[in-house]
């Protein structure tokens, strides 16, 4: 087992987030670790003075995980310990992904795949767990994938799926896919607000959003958002969003999320947010010097050249040069 260092070490911050905690950070060569942290009266970290309690935390990166292949899809599966997040990377037409929250065999689904290949797929995988629920947000097809596990999601996310923009999108990808796709709606169970609700034995917060919602676990210090991807252009509709999309991930590097899931990327991590922070603000300084969208484009295509999501960024050059 690894010894506290013999000297002790203050830490007043670890990566981007500002933590009440101070860690006594173990030399450890391990992507992932459990610190065990214990706070003196002079904020140290040391061996000594043993009346004071020990907490444990787990400092998870982004690249660590086990991976299972699938035939079609693979699995990354990061292990917090108590709780196991399963990361279901599709390999579908749209990059979807899935998120599985798996805690004493029970297990509580984020999303749902939406071809019925990653279906089948995805229901084999899940075969010797119980499943709980599912929360429905920005991806309402697929109502095929377990069909009796109970689903939840706010209001405005039931109506963005049965006839807001997610009944578009569903209405388009059946157009594009035709049979290989699950154009079929989830029926939403248990309609919930703002706020906590426990599924399975653990908590999720719910933030209702414009579309839908977003989804907080707390006992892993994990945020779902529907997109991020660091290194990919996003839609976005003028310098107003921009600066909420800002204000957003900048609140999460706040609370210091251990990772940021999203329904087209894989895991992310604060420094991700920052980069797209960056991103979104030089957005804004190129658009202010372009004189239309072509311009627009054509700069930013100049200074991304290895980010991908061209449609996306037609979309957003629209929205800046309306």
């Amino acid at each position: 087992s690894a010894k506290l260092p013999e000297n002790p070490v203050t830490a007043q911050s670890f990566l981007f987030g500002n933590y009440s905690t101070i860690l006594c950070l173990l030399y450890n060569r391990a992507l992932s670790a459990i610190i065990k942290t214990r706070v003196t009266q002079d904020g140290r970290c040391g061996a000594r003075n043993m009346q004071n309690h020990f907490q444990e935390a787990i400092i998870m990166n982004k690249n660590t995980f086990t991976s299972v292949k699938l035939t079609k899809g693979e699995m990354n599966i990061y292990d917090f310990g108590g709780i196991k997040l399963h990361a279901y990377k599709t390999n579908d037409f749209i990059d979807d992904e899935v998120f599985v929250v798996e805690k004493n065999g029970k297990a509580v689904i984020i999303e749902s795949p939406c071809f019925f290949d990653n279906i089948r797929e995805l229901t084999e995988y899940l075969k010797d767990m119980e499943g709980e629920g599912m929360l429905v947000a920005y991806h309402g097809a697929g109502a095929t994938f377990l069909p009796s596990v109970p689903k939840f999601a706010t209001q405005n996310a039931v109506d963005y799926s049965e006839n807001g923009g997610g009944k578009a999108l569903i209405d388009s990808f059946t157009s594009s896919f035709g049979e290989s796709f699950d154009s079929s709606v989830h029926k939403i169970t248990n309609v919930v607000e703002s706020g906590k609700v426990t599924i399975g034995g653990m908590d999720f917060i719910i933030k209702q959003t414009a579309d839908a919602f977003d989804v907080e676990i707390p006992e892993i210090n994990v945020v779902y958002t529907h997109m991020l991807g660091h290194d990919c252009h996003s839609i976005v509709a003028g310098a107003g969003h921009a600066d909420a999309m800002i204000a957003e991930l900048r609140s999460y590097i706040a609370k210091g999320y251990n990772l940021i899931l999203t329904s087209h990327y894989t895991p992310e991590d604060l420094k991700d947010a920052q980069t797209k922070i960056d991103y979104l603000e030089n957005l804004k300084k190129i658009a202010a010097g372009c004189k239309n969208a072509d311009e627009f484009k054509a700069e930013v295509g100049r200074q991304y050249p290895a980010y991908s999501g061209q449609n996306y960024l037609d979309m957003t050059a629209g929205f800046f040069f309306a």
